[in-house]
């Protein structure tokens, strides 16, 4: 099974992708609405509370997890890869959502202003700016931390007038930097993907992170095989995991993920 892992629901906008377009897998997905957002919190929180999310999901049968989440992929994957894994889980293989990304931006070739927002942790780490010009050093690349967005979607307030006039101060000085991309880094922002359109106008790409992702998983399933085939492909389970309300995970989600969550179990993930 595909093990999908996420603060909160931000990461049913990458699940939903791949339901659609990689629907031969199984998978598990775990909500850490308890603790979300990340954000704002430490990187040795975040770390720890990324290793007891691993350790569950890999209990509950995960061969490949997808850490859905930027700012844990900022401030915990690689340590994850590098220390934590070889040692609990070395038959595990964890990816994150941050270098698919900065994949497809650095191919546009015809890109060279880039905007980036997402929560203070994903930001401060600069992880994007490091790997953006690691490929591409003559991008100019703007950045701007926004903070109210996450909780702002986890109350379900996507369409309230706060919600519009804060995106506008958010973006008025990524726009007057006139950049040609603004990247949504946070798998929250998506379901925000049409305001942010519509607010940077139609000289700025705004692309979906979470088709990205996707896409990237499908190529990166027919690059490996030896992974592909221990992934199951004939029960087609699809479990649903929170550490708060059930009730409220599942009300919220639902509309995020455009379908019915059947299975949905609350669970105690506590800290070492």
């Amino acid at each position: 099974m595909i093990g999908v892992f996420d603060s909160g629901v931000g990461g049913l906008s990458v699940l939903r992708r791949f339901l659609k377009n990689n629907s031969d897998y199984s998978y598990l997905y775990l909500g850490d609405n308890a603790n979300v957002p990340y954000g704002n919190k430490s990187p040795e929180i975040i770390y720890q509370y990324s290793q007891r999310a691993i350790d569950f999901l890999v209990s509950q049968g995960a061969k490949l997890i997808i850490i859905a989440c930027n700012s844990a992929s900022a401030q915990a994957l690689r340590r994850l890869q590098q220390e934590y894994l070889p040692l609990k889980h070395p038959q595990i293989k964890v990816l994150g959502v941050i270098r698919p990304i900065v994949e497809e931006i650095a191919a546009r070739s015809n890109l060279e202003r880039i905007g980036l927002i997402g929560t203070r942790a994903t930001i401060n780490s600069q992880v994007y700016e490091i790997e953006l010009k690691s490929l591409r050093p003559d991008l100019k690349i703007f950045t701007k931390a926004t903070p109210l967005l996450v909780p702002l979607i986890e109350e379900d307030w996507m369409k309230k007038p706060e919600t519009k006039m804060i995106l506008k101060k958010y973006l008025i000085s990524l726009k007057n930097k006139q950049v040609q991309a603004l990247v949504l880094a946070c798998t929250h922002y998506p379901f925000l993907l049409k305001q942010f359109q519509r607010i940077m106008g139609k000289t700025c790409l705004v692309l979906d992170p979470s088709q990205i992702v996707s896409e990237k998983l499908k190529d990166y399933l027919t690059r490996h095989p030896e992974i592909d085939d221990v992934l199951d492909k004939d029960s087609k389970i699809l479990k649903f995991f929170t550490t708060d309300s059930i009730e409220k995970f599942q009300d919220l989600g639902e509309r995020f993920l455009g379908q019915k969550m059947e299975k949905v179990e609350r669970v105690s993930l506590p800290l070492f």
